[in-house]
């Protein structure tokens, strides 16, 4: 008979492992679980669609729309000053959004033939401030704005002194006070008049340049030294001129001839570039040509010139900002062509720039004047001459060209 079974010994050492055996066949998909939210938008990488500026008739009612000004408001939404022709009275149009597709019109100054040469700029308590003339009494006049729609406004009259008032360009000191650049007909002086009140009720009026037949078309800006910068042209010699101011007041100031070369100087607009030193767009009339003066220095006592445009008879109307990207941008008439059109800084001198008509319906393009947006897109205001109707064009991108995408 066999014996008992012994105890059971210690555990062998595991043996190696076999290979894997085949995998078998995929099981059924289980049911799809609930839907999650919807996550963040990411960065997209596909390129922007090409486009145009977006064109708005404002104000149709008569004729309307001639010597434009465009500036923004402290609600962040356009305020465009301008003449009614029909009836003679100066106007202000209220955007109603960014785009300025629409607007609330008022009519400001119905007293006499009113409202020629209107400029516009927003006052220390941000309300809009306009210059104007008063073409009946031949008078420098001023409305300032009761409201930030400015669908109301206080009248005066500033300068009264013989044939005076014509051209004016407005802008905001460093004391916070309205600064004024014209043309007095009568002596065919540049002057300037300082307001003495946030509301512009009266006035410092000093003859800034007394030399020959000069003022015409000055547009006035504030430097980066604080102290007033204005370009205008010298009939007499046919030149472009700038006229820096020596104190806040502008009661003095020092004159240089910037570009001498033939007739040129007319329909000047100025303004401060990103690297602090005067803009300076302008009509080259020898020549039918954009030009540009980049100052040298703060005072502008020499500058770069560079024409921009010379196809065709060009450079009606100019006005210059400066846009989101820091270069220039010029808004301006072609008139052989009828339009009107831009001039987007390749650089912060313009020494180049790339050039697009943005509306070429009819005869439109008179009397720009362009402004940058809550946006940061250009915003110009423009007459549309056969139709007698004061016109906007929202730019769709910095360069203001339809066909401008990122790669």
């Amino acid at each position: 008979m066999p014996g008992p079974k012994g105890d059971t010994g210690e555990k062998g050492v595991a043996g190696q492992d076999g290979e894997d055996g085949q995998d078998g066949e995929d099981g059924q998909d289980g049911e799809a679980g609930p839907e999650g939210e919807v996550g963040p938008a990411g960065a997209s990488i596909v390129r922007s669609v090409p486009s145009t500026s977006t064109i708005t008739t404002l104000d149709a009612t008569g004729n309307v729309g001639t010597d434009t000004s465009f500036t923004i408001g402290a609600d962040g939404l356009g305020l465009i000053s301008y003449r009614d022709a029909n009836n003679g009275n100066l106007k202000v149009a209220h955007c109603s959004n960014t785009n300025c597709t629409s607007a609330t019109i008022t009519t400001l100054d119905s007293t006499d033939n009113v409202g020629w040469y209107t400029s516009i700029t927003i006052g220390a308590d941000g309300f809009g401030l306009i210059s104007y003339t008063d073409f009946t009494n031949t008078a420098l006049k001023v409305a300032h704005c009761s409201d930030t729609n400015c669908t109301a406004a206080t009248i005066n009259t500033l300068d009264s002194t013989g044939s005076t008032g014509w051209y004016s360009s407005i802008t905001i000191g460093a004391d916070g006070l309205g600064l004024i650049s014209y043309y007095d007909d009568t002596n065919d002086d540049l002057k300037v008049a300082h307001c003495s009140d946030t509301n512009c009720t009266a006035a410092t009026i000093t003859p800034l340049d007394e030399t020959d037949d000069v003022g015409g078309r000055p547009s006035i800006t504030i430097g980066a030294d604080g102290l007033g910068l204005i370009s205008y042209y010298d009939k007499t010699n046919d030149d472009l001129k700038v006229a820096h101011c020596s104190n806040t007041n502008c009661t003095s100031a020092t004159i240089a001839a910037l570009d001498e070369t033939g007739d040129v100087g007319e329909y000047t607009s100025l303004t401060i570039g990103a690297d602090g030193l005067g803009l300076i767009s302008y009509r080259d009339v020898t020549n039918g040509d954009l030009k540009v003066a980049h100052c040298s220095d703060t005072n502008c006592t020499a500058a770069t010139i560079t024409p921009l445009d010379e196809t065709g008879n060009v450079g009606w109307y100019t006005s210059i900002t400066i846009g989101a990207d820091g270069l220039g941008l010029i808004s301006y008439t072609d008139f052989t062509n009828a339009a009107l059109k831009v001039a987007h800084c390749s650089d912060t001198n313009c020494t180049s720039a790339t050039i697009t008509a943005l509306d070429e319906t009819d005869n439109v393009g008179w009397y720009t004047s362009i402004t940058i947006g809550a946006d940061g897109l250009g915003l110009i205001s423009y007459y549309d001459n056969p139709n007698g109707d004061l016109k906007v064009a929202h730019c769709e991108n910095a360069f203001c060209a339809p066909y401008f995408r990122r790669r």
